[in-house]
Formats: C-alpha cells, structure tokens, sequence
C-alpha cells in the first residue's frame, strides 16, 4: 500500500465516510484494534457461565478481542449502521394479540447478513477504486469479532444497560457491519454513555435475564432460548416467552432512546409471507415443505423446523384457552419429534388449567 500523507489521509477518512454514506449505510466511524477493556469483560461473561451454550463465543483465544489477530494487516475497522425498521413499534412489554406468533423484528424480511456482505463488499471496492492498493475484508456476525465494543470505539453508539449498542439519534434498532482494513485512517472519539439512572430494560425483561446493569445471562434470555437454545426449554421459563416465537425486542422497544429510531427504506427489511401479522394457529399448521418455503432466504430458517414448532407449541400453550388451540395441538402430537412433543404436551396442560379456571 502507498504511504499517503497524513492531511490527506484525514480527507480520505471523511471521503470514506460520505461513500459508506452513499452505498445506504446510515453511519460510518473508525475504530483502532486496541478494544480496551471490552476483551476482559468478555472474558468475566464467559468465566460466570452467562453463555450458556454459544461455545463460539468462548473459542478462537484471543482473537475475538483482537482484530489484528485475525487479519495481521488490519490497522483500523471501519464500522457501519443499516437501520431496519420498516415502521414505528408502540412502546411495549407484554405482546398485544397472544394468539400471534411475535417475531423480531431484525427476522421479519430478508436475512440481513446478505445485505449488508454486499453492501461492504461494494463499499471495499469503491474504496479500492479510489486509493488503489489496499487490503481489507467485510464482516457481518461471521468472524470472532466484538462487533458492538468495536462500533463503540468508532463512535457509533455506547453499549447500554441492556448490552445493545444505543445511538442518541437512532436507537438500538440497527445492524452492524465492519470492513478491516490496513488504511492507517483517522480514528473516531467513543461516544459517552446516556443511560443514566435509567433501567427501563432491566424491569421490562420478562425473564429477567439482564441481571444487572451491562450484564446479560443469555440463557435466561428470551432471543437466546427461541434461536440459540437447540434443547428442552425449561419449564419455569416457558409461561414467561408469551407468544415470541422467534426472539425478544422488549429490553428495546421500552428503551427512551428508540423514541428516535430511524426507519429503512430497504426492501430486503420489509416483513415478508405476513409475518408481521400471523396467528400461532397458522404457524403450527405449517408442515415442513411449507416452513422451508416461508423461510427461505430468512435469519428465521436456522432454527430448523424442530425448533420452530417448539416455539409455536409454547406460543400456543400461552395463549388464551381455545377448542381449536387444543385440537391443533392434539393433532400434530403424535407426527412430531420428541423435543416438540414434549412442549406440545406442556401446551395442552397449560390449555387444561385454563378450562379448569374459566369453568369455576
């Protein structure tokens, strides 16, 4: 890579920023390699077993707090929000609608990590273009990196109670990408946190899984237990997920600072096959010819089938008492898999007590 002087290099940093700018991207900042404090407090998380079973989380040593680790050359990351809200939430806890599967709203459209891969492979070129030689590689959730402790250091936002990336004038409702690159351009100053006394997040989590203030125990966590989590849910967690399905935007939607979050003009973001809008009865209908289908090109497909009918049983064992819930439920009973059964029976129990309590 040619050297390029130092006054210039502040005019490539502010030119980098209004290309990022043109290819969609809602904000650009750069960031070092050095994460300060952030790999330690990855390590504490690890080291109370919040992790649960994102073992990923735990591998590849030191590299995960180290971008230079990954890639020798990296010298700075370029990191970038894409909002993805396609329009404004009511501020909310408890779902409205309990016969409605309730989705994340980041899973109701395309899965984002091809969009926005296209988007900074785009932008590396364009880069590229203009400076001539330069080494760099885009990143979205597909390396070891602390993408929200690096998009922190590039001023993006501050890393709030509920341990989502939180910007003044955005929200939290955003995605996140990053482009290493051996550009030696012009560091960003960290944004100072603006939570204050606040923890909105923290009483609103219907499992309370943020157990203090910048502390997460995933496997309490709703998003974790319905995406990550491939087993059994625990029981006493069950009544508690309501009817999501796939995810948990509660720690967000309650948030003060989502008053001001943004919304996305992508196609790709807008909610897909209804979604947004369709009941639990519906889902558990769905064979697996049809659930496939409907997920095709969706961050909701990596759950598997499997997983999903467990969800949808727990959404259904949750909802008011129904004579079509049950024969729903009685129904798939004996077609499905011993993890769905399991959950299906949980329903009907719980369906059950409810006819016990409307017929006093």
């Amino acid at each position: 890579m040619q050297k390029i002087p130092v006054q210039d290099m502040a005019q490539l940093t502010t030119q980098i920023k209004q290309w990022g700018l043109e290819l969609g991207f809602q904000q650009v900042g750069i960031s070092g390699v050095d994460l300060g404090e952030h790999p330690q407090h990855l390590q504490n998380w690890l080291d109370k077993g919040f992790h649960g079973d994102l073992n990923y989380m735990a591998a590849h040593g030191a590299k995960r707090g180290r971008p230079d680790l990954l890639e020798a050359y990296a010298q700075r990351v370029i990191s970038v929000r894409m909002d993805y809200l396609v329009n404004k939430p009511k501020a909310r806890s408890i779902p409205e609608h309990p016969q409605q599967g309730v989705i994340a709203r980041y899973a109701l459209g395309r899965d984002y990590h091809k969009t926005l891969r296209k988007r900074l492979q785009k932008f590396g070129e364009k880069i590229i273009s203009e400076v001539g030689d330069m080494s760099y590689r885009p990143f979205v959730d597909s390396a070891p990196i602390l993408e929200r402790a690096v998009a922190e250091q590039a001023g993006l936002g501050w890393i709030g109670k509920n341990t989502m990336l939180i910007n003044r004038q955005a929200g939290s409702f955003f995605f996140l990408g990053e482009l290493f690159t051996d550009l030696p351009l012009i560091i960003d100053t960290p944004t100072s946190a603006h939570c204050g006394s606040c923890q909105a997040c923290i009483d609103i989590c219907p499992t309370q899984a943020i157990v203090a203030p910048y502390q997460l125990d995933a496997r309490l966590c709703i998003a974790y237990l319905t995406i990550e989590y491939t087993g059994s849910i625990p029981e006493h967690l069950r009544s508690k997920i309501g009817n999501r399905i796939f995810g948990c935007d509660d720690c967000q939607l309650i948030c003060p600072w989502n008053r001001y979050a943004q919304l996305s003009h992508e196609d790709d973001f807008k909610a897909r096959h209804g979604l947004d809008n369709a009941s639990l009865l519906e889902l558990f209908s769905w064979t697996e010819k049809t659930y496939l289908a409907k997920t095709e090109g969706s961050p909701i497909r990596r759950i598997g089938y499997e997983g999903f009918m467990r969800n949808v049983a727990i959404g259904l064992g949750n909802a008011p008492y129904s004579e079509n819930i049950v024969a729903a439920l009685q129904a798939k009973l004996h077609s499905s898999t011993d993890l769905v059964q399991e959950h299906i029976f949980w329903a009907l129990n719980q369906q059950e007590k409810r006819v016990g309590v409307l017929a006093k």
